[in-house]
């Protein structure tokens, strides 16, 4: 492990192709027409792309890079790249030239055909691009392969339709500039010149030995585990959260915080989480993309660094039962290019009106649009966490906590808002420790959507997937929202009159969203059902909501998604939720008929052969004959459960793709999966340790 001692503020984006960079390398007229199009949007001509894509492989190259690549992230969940080298036509004395031109750094041309598209383009329809992403900065990764030159981009098909994260994203993230820069001239804002929403996606993970994993087919297969029984202590006593890091792990975070900050990733925030073996990373805000852009290299980085220390990092929502699974916080917020946060309540929020009409446009967003928030966070692992007292419902609801809750009231009771809650002074009753003032509001832990002092954060999301998707959904809506309201405001004679009856029409129609209470309560589902709040279970339930009318007449009205677009990730959705229940049920037939069936079978002989044993010795073989019988009829029920998974799988394979074989899935296979998990897991807590074929919850979660 590297014990060198760090100056953060010195290594702090040395890999990364950023603003000081291109200010020192790039001529002045050069770098003002780039800084012009990152600021305003545009296209770059190719001469000055040229001069751009020469000194930055000459940079790249400085670092040691001898490739590059345009990396891009597909409807797969994870990034992808082609790598190129720099080397061009060898030169007739055999020497070769590095080269890197300005066509090559803006547009590449990835194989589209083996990418998920949903049916918008038949598997010989093989051309896609990638276009550069200015906005968000290329960087040199290093790795086993060397130092490669990463450049963000989207990606699209040849007709136009997106293929990717990034370009949908993108078009989210110029609608709500739009809106909120007529929101804000609305308010006499005249200097302002861009919107754009922040970003920061807190980042939970667990970390298990490398032998230990390379030892469950489970987890290299899906990414948790299919079988497992508790230890005997997992997280009752609340003492990993929070708790000392083990040394182990603080040699791999003091790695990975190294590898971030020198790709520009602010890495500020590390702790222990909740379960055995579970952690969290936090980073400061970023521009929207430039956090979905991040978030995937600490994803990435985390896995690298990891097999360094000898470990494996598991990004699943669920890889184990019984304990916390892992979200990912989505903390979102809208800010000026000159800094001003349009959701800062400031001291004394009933009297920003700004502010007043800024949250109420957001309820109404999450109001009319809580299907698709809730969609935006469906994956195959979140079902397992959802709404089970470790993660937000699956009931989408705003928490705005104590003062803003009143303030609330009070527009809806009166159509005026006189007064704000102030924050008290906490006393600690102890002489030697300050007294200082509380804020007004606590926090709740169990909403999905909770204002926390200037920004919201969005709960739901799982922890191995992109952000991109969630952050589509708030940047549209929220811009949907704005855009009404500023329709009724510039066609208004009255126009501070029309900002208070909005305000308060908003607050009215929208409060039954608002739920400050315990989201966990069985209570709540009740109420919820009462205000007409949909409850979305499963990821199956939540595709269909991408191809309502309502949904297709938003995104198609901002230029985010087209109606196709739409369908064909709805497709897509479903075809993935029923591979990977199909890969998980397939991982359970094979690891119980390979490993474990073989290996009960041998402890029963074993067993059989002790009371042959004792009572030929002339003692009582009572107990043992006891347990004999137990495990023999744990294996007679994995047996039959086996066989009625293996049924139900390739009743399932065979089923019509799309949306009616994924609710097979979700319906026939996977409670057949529980039905084999459950024996085995009580044949785990039988079987003599030596016998069982793969590492325990005890190994894997203790020993790190």
């Amino acid at each position: 492990m590297n014990t060198d001692l760090i100056n953060v503020a010195e290594i702090f984006g040395e890999d990364v192709f950023n603003d000081t960079v291109m200010q020192e390398r790039l001529p002045k007229k050069v770098y003002k027409e780039l800084k012009k199009i990152i600021e305003e949007g545009g296209e770059l001509d190719l001469s000055t792309a040229d001069v751009i894509a020469h000194e930055m492989k000459e940079w790249a190259i400085e670092k040691g890079a001898t490739h590059y690549t345009h990396w891009f992230q597909p409807l797969t969940g994870v990034t992808a790249e082609k790598h190129d080298s720099f080397i061009s036509a060898p030169m007739p004395n055999g020497k070769v030239l590095m080269s890197f031109s300005g066509k090559e750094l803006i547009k590449g041309e990835p194989d589209a055909s083996s990418f998920p598209s949903g049916g918008l383009r038949a598997t010989f329809e093989a051309r896609g691009y990638t276009a550069w992403d200015c906005t968000s900065p290329a960087f040199v990764r290093h790795d086993a392969a060397g130092a490669t030159l990463c450049i963000p981009t989207a990606f699209c098909s040849y007709t136009g339709e997106a293929l990717d994260q990034k370009t949908p994203l993108l078009r989210s993230m110029e609608a709500i500039n739009v809106q909120g820069i007529r929101l804000l001239r609305i308010f006499g804002n005249t200097t302002s010149k861009k919107v754009t929403p922040s970003v920061g996606a807190e980042q939970e993970y667990f970390l298990v030995d490398a032998e230990k994993f390379l030892q469950r087919k489970d987890l290299i297969y899906t990414g948790r585990t299919l079988f497992g029984a508790m230890p005997p202590k997992g997280q009752e006593l609340d003492d990993h959260y929070f708790g000392t890091i083990r040394q182990r792990v603080a040699g791999f975070m003091k790695d990975i915080n190294e590898e971030l900050w020198k790709l520009g990733v602010s890495a500020k925030t590390q702790h222990n989480e909740v379960a055995p073996a579970q952690h969290e990373l936090a980073p400061i805000y970023a521009q929207c993309n430039i956090a979905v852009d991040h978030n995937q290299i600490v994803m990435q980085t985390m896995k690298k660094v990891a097999c360094q220390h000898g470990m494996k990092c598991l990004l699943h929502e669920k890889p184990f039962a019984g304990v916390n699974g892992s979200g990912k916080h989505n903390n979102w917020s809208i800010t000026t290019n000159d800094g001003i946060n349009l959701l800062d309540p400031g001291r004394t929020p009933h009297e920003n009106t700004q502010f007043l009409l800024v949250l109420t446009c957001i309820l109404k967003a999450v109001n009319e649009h809580a299907d698709l928030l809730r969609e935006s966070a469906a994956d195959p692992g979140n079902d397992h966490r959802l709404g089970a007292n470790e993660a937000p419902p699956a009931i989408i609801s705003v928490f705005l906590g104590e003062q803003l809750e009143d303030v609330l009231e009070q527009l809806v009771s009166t159509g005026e808002a006189t007064h704000s809650l102030k924050g008290s002074k906490l006393k600690t009753g102890v002489k030697s420790l300050p007294d200082f003032m509380k804020d007004a509001t606590d926090r709740n832990r169990t909403s999905p959507f909770a204002f926390t002092g200037n920004k919201f954060e969005f709960r739901m999301v799982g922890s191995r997937d992109s952000i991109a998707g969630p952050n589509v959904v708030l940047n549209t809506i929220v811009a949907e929202a704005f855009g009404d309201a500023c329709d009724r405001i510039e066609k208004s004679d009255d126009a501070e009159k029309e900002i208070h009856d909005i305000i308060k029409e908003y607050a009215t129609e929208n409060q039954r969203v608002v739920f400050n209470g315990n989201g966990y309560a069985a209570e709540w589902v009740k109420e919820a059902e009462r205000r007409g709040l949909p409850n979305i279970k499963s990821m199956v339930e939540a595709i269909p909501s991408l191809t309502t009318e309502k949904a297709v007449k938003l995104f198609e009205k901002f230029k985010v998604f087209t109606r196709e677009e739409l369908e064909s990730r709805a497709e897509i959705k479903y075809e993935s939720y029923a591979k990977a229940i199909n890969i998980e049920a397939l991982a359970m037939v094979d690891i119980a008929t390979k490993q474990i069936i073989p290996a009960v079978m041998k402890y029963t002989k074993t067993l059989a052969d002790t009371v042959i044993a004792v009572k030929e010795a002339g003692a009582d073989a009572k107990v043992q004959a006891d347990i004999l019988k137990e495990t023999t009829k744990l294996l007679a029920d994995t047996k039959k459960a086996l066989v009625a998974l293996e049924k139900v799988a390739k009743t399932a394979a065979g089923k019509e793709e799309g949306k009616v074989q994924a609710t097979y899935y979700h319906e026939s296979v996977v409670p057949a999966m529980e039905k084999l998990r459950a024996p085995i897991d009580a044949l785990e807590m039988l079987v003599d340790k030596e016998v069982w074929p793969m590492p325990s919850y005890g190994d894997l979660m203790f020993e790190v």
